[in-house]
């Protein structure tokens, strides 16, 4: 059992965020530059406000990655290799005890139910993550990646059934097993399962992270369709507002529009505004070069009010049919050991293994 330990809801305070740079062998060769410009940007966001970065990186690329970040960049490089950038569905999560360390958690990561090779990333954490944090890893045999999760400070995980129950994820599990492996590694107490809304163009099976989000103050960020009546997604996203009326009644809902973005075959892309990373005091949210961006900001706002939202262009990342959470893993403060913290307080370092 976990005990004592639970998994850290995302607005708790971070000493680091985990990237993976994206190289010539990735998903992003087409778009390699501008999707590098946006991970620069992402950095420099992090960086800004009191986070580091611990980016693995193929080691053919240091180099040239190290040209382009500024010196004083708190920015931890860990030659690595890996099959692609998602780091939310294979980098650790972090469960926090009573006296408030951190410990990290992973499950097994499969490429979204053996849709693409995952093989490296798989090994991403035993092989390069584990070693920089101050307690050892725990590990899973049951695939679930870390976009599927979402979870609050009193405990209580979103998930979806969709996801959960893809057949070349876990087989037959069923929802009731599930449960038992998130309260016996994540030490959640309550779980609640979501079965409707998805996005056009979403390789995960619907992760939460795409549709539902909670806040600090007792509310949910859900990715909505109120201003697209016609669209294909409006009665699923209007349905899942519905689900989560029933399931938290208690929770105040902020409603974020759907943009609508294609791609050059004219194919849906799943562009999702509930696709944030929380980063201490600010909101990096990911806004597509849309007339909705503005309404986001405003919707965003009113959900975190004791938040700065920092909008960061992700249009490069939805043609890969991904965003800003989805490349990103924040790390809460007192999981990495000392050390670490101090390379990344010196600037731009090569991790030495």
């Amino acid at each position: 059992m976990q005990g004592n330990r639970v998994m850290a809801p995302e607005w708790n305070q971070v000493d680091a965020v985990l990237l993976a740079w994206p190289h010539a062998q990735t998903d992003w060769a087409p778009w390699l530059e501008h999707a590098r410009l946006t991970y620069i940007n992402v950095i420099n966001a992090v960086n800004r406000y009191g986070a580091g970065v611990i980016l693995l990186c193929a080691p053919d690329d240091i180099d040239a990655l190290q040209a382009r970040l500024p010196e004083q960049a708190k920015v931890l490089i860990i030659p690595a290799s890996f099959n692609d950038t998602w780091m939310r569905d294979y980098g650790f999560m972090t469960c926090i005890d009573s006296e408030g360390n951190g410990a990290p958690v992973e499950f097994k990561f499969n490429g979204w139910g053996e849709k693409f090779d995952a093989s490296e990333d798989n090994l991403a954490n035993q092989r390069y993550l584990a070693s920089l944090c101050q307690l050892p890893l725990r590990s899973s045999p049951i695939v679930v990646e870390g976009g599927a999760l979402e979870i609050d400070s009193t405990g209580h995980l979103l998930t979806t059934a969709q996801c959960l129950l893809n057949p070349k994820r876990n087989g037959d599990m069923d929802l009731n097993s599930y449960a038992e492996v998130f309260t016996q590694m994540l030490g959640c107490n309550k779980v609640t399962v979501l079965h409707n809304g998805h996005l056009e163009g979403d390789d995960t099976d619907g992760h939460i992270d795409t549709l539902v989000r909670f806040t600090p103050n007792n509310g949910l960020v859900i990715q909505a369709a109120f201003n697209r009546p016609q669209d294909s997604h409006y009665a699923g996203l209007k349905a899942l507002c519905e689900e989560c009326e029933q399931y938290l009644p208690q929770h105040t809902q902020y409603h974020l529009p759907l943009p609508y973005i294609v791609d050059e075959d004219g194919v849906r892309l799943p562009a999702s505004y509930a696709n944030f990373l929380i980063c201490n005091d600010a909101v990096l949210l990911p806004i597509y070069k849309q007339d909705e961006d503005a309404i986001a900001i405003d919707v965003m706002q009113s959900a975190y009010p004791n938040h700065v939202i920092e909008p960061i262009d992700c249009s490069v990342l939805v043609k890969q049919y991904g965003s800003l959470h989805c490349i990103s893993m924040q790390v809460p403060t007192n999981t990495l050991q000392a050390s670490v913290l101090a390379l990344l307080e010196k600037g731009v370092s090569i991790y030495a293994q």
